[in-house]
């Protein structure tokens, strides 16, 4: 019989890639898997070629670089269950004492294989068999999610109907740069006020003094980002998509998609507006193909992170925050430069801020012990999120003064956060999501809701105005549409049951 070809090292490489792609498929894109997976076939490759000239036995250099991966690839979820774990009050689940474990494991399979009486053949061929069903398998989990959303994509035009009619602009050269800015997370100052004991009245002041509308009672229409953002930036409500997807359904594909070619996107492109996007880090608002520009500011995208903490580099983690530090710092930075950039501009920048992971204290200073987490397990600590808070004030109140002392024309801002926080949520063991208490209900769906509309628009606006009517009001006052102003509903749902949409508005603006 020939000898078996050791094809498990590659599959072994990929397999933790593909397995929580697997379990988040509905919020990744698969662009932001091909970088990792490239990485780790590459260097796998290349430790295989090395190994197998050095050993001249390519089935043995092939168990060493599984062992390897193996290894490398479960030390961040093994971390996760003994973190903390203590014995006889002496703390064993550290760093040092794991990376000592795994270190002896690797030398005994080292030292193992080569004195077994078992066949090194027999070897490859039980390792190929196992890493090839590992990899089938959430491959197969993909493919069924994939012919599931491949039937509700075609129930739902990914933009709103009425609100892509063409505008003509006579002068392109007097149109306002207009600016939407996502504070992730951030919240009314009446909630701030009374749910978090800080007052946050000096900054909404410097904006009123910047000439700002702060809408005070404002709330998000839906309390996750993907919902808000379809919603806001498509100008009506996004209910419907329960009948298209269905309300057990997690699947994003269609309300991302309303995320980047959105009817506000299509409507100023149409009407000689450049786009201009931040790239976020996170899913559908990380890169849009349909902007014109994209300005990368560096750091990873969640799916990298989530996927290195369950790596031997989670030692390093602190690294990782150190990255998206550097994001959310370039970005205010970049935004300051858009004046100097010829023609209307219309400019979408997600911030991933206050929102954790909590990088920043209340001066800038780096949070020692932060976690890289986004939105996967992420975490919210009231203290860390106000410190976080307050240093983006100061962010904003200088990017504020710098758009508004470069431009020629006086922009359009618009500041806005698309829920708010969650620290009421922290110890419910996710049951608040599904049973949510008034307060939970109230805390999620206050926003901070900000605009700098030059001329008379501003009298049109009002204390309740929701993210839903952003661009209806703006559009009309602007560009002579006559969009009419829906009623701002609030909808309530729960993280993994997203679909699953319940009015709450009278409990949370009574």
């Amino acid at each position: 019989m020939s000898k078996p070809r050791a094809v498990h090292p590659f599959l072994f490489a990929i397999f933790p890639i593909v397995f929580l792609l697997s379990h988040n498929v509905e919020q990744v894109s698969y662009r932001d898997v091909l970088f990792p997976a490239m990485l780790v076939l590459g260097l796998t490759l290349l430790a295989f070629l090395s190994l197998s000239i050095i050993l001249r036995n390519s089935n043995k250099a092939a168990f060493f670089v599984s062992i390897s991966l193996l290894l490398f690839f479960s030390y961040g979820h093994v971390y996760d269950l003994i973190q903390g774990l203590q014995v006889a009050g002496h703390s064993i689940g550290r760093h040092p004492y794991l990376l000592l474990v795994w270190a002896e494991i690797f030398a005994s399979g080292v030292y193992w294989l080569p004195r077994s009486r078992i066949g090194v053949h027999h070897v490859t061929k039980l390792l190929n068999i196992v890493s090839l069903c590992l990899v089938v398998f959430s491959l197969l989990n993909i493919g069924l999610y994939e012919l599931h959303a491949a039937k509700p994509a075609e129930g739902r035009a990914t933009t709103g109907t009425d609100a892509v009619e063409r505008s003509t602009p006579t002068d392109t050269e007097r149109l306002p740069d207009i600016y939407y800015i996502i504070l992730d997370g951030y919240a009314s100052s009446q909630t701030l006020n009374q749910m978090h004991g800080y007052d946050n009245g000096p900054f909404t002041d410097s904006l009123a003094e910047r000439g700002f509308y702060v809408a005070h009672d404002s709330r998000s229409n839906y309390p996750q980002t993907f919902l808000s953002l379809a919603s806001s930036l498509n100008m009506e409500y996004v209910n419907d998509l329960t009948d298209v997807v269905g309300e057990d359904s997690e699947d994003r594909a269609i309300p991302y998609r309303m995320i980047k070619d959105s009817s506000v996107l299509r409507f100023l492109r149409s009407s000689g507006y450049r786009s201009i996007h931040f790239r976020s880090g996170w899913g559908p608002t990380f890169r849009n193909h349909h902007a014109d520009l994209n300005i990368h500011c560096g750091g990873t995208n969640e799916f990298t992170v989530v996927l290195l903490r369950t790596t031997m580099i989670r030692p390093l983690e602190r690294d990782f925050a150190w990255s998206l530090r550097e994001r959310v710092l370039c970005t205010f930075s970049e935004l300051a430069t858009i004046p100097t950039i010829d023609g209307p501009k219309f400019v979408f920048a997600h911030i991933l801020s206050p929102h954790p992971p909590f990088l920043f204290g209340r001066d800038g200073e780096p949070v020692s012990d932060a976690s890289p987490l986004m939105t996967l397990g992420a975490t919210w600590e009231q203290e860390d999120y106000l410190n976080q808070l307050m240093f983006v004030n100061t962010q904003v109140e200088s990017l504020v003064d710098e758009i508004l002392s470069e431009s020629a024309i006086p922009p359009i801002i618009i500041l806005q956060a698309d829920h708010g926080p969650a620290t009421s949520f922290r110890n419910t063991a996710g049951a608040g999501w599904h049973n949510p208490t008034d307060e939970m209900l109230r805390e999620r769906t206050s926003i901070l809701n900000a605009y700098h509309l030059p001329g008379v628009c501003s009298d049109l606006l009002y204390d309740s105005i929701t993210p839903v009517n952003t661009f209806r009001l703006i559009f009309n006052c602007y560009f002579e549409t006559d969009h009419r102003l829906l009623d701002d509903e609030i909808y309530f749902c729960s993280y993994k049951e997203p679909y699953e949409m319940w009015a709450v508005t009278d409990t949370v603006t009574d």
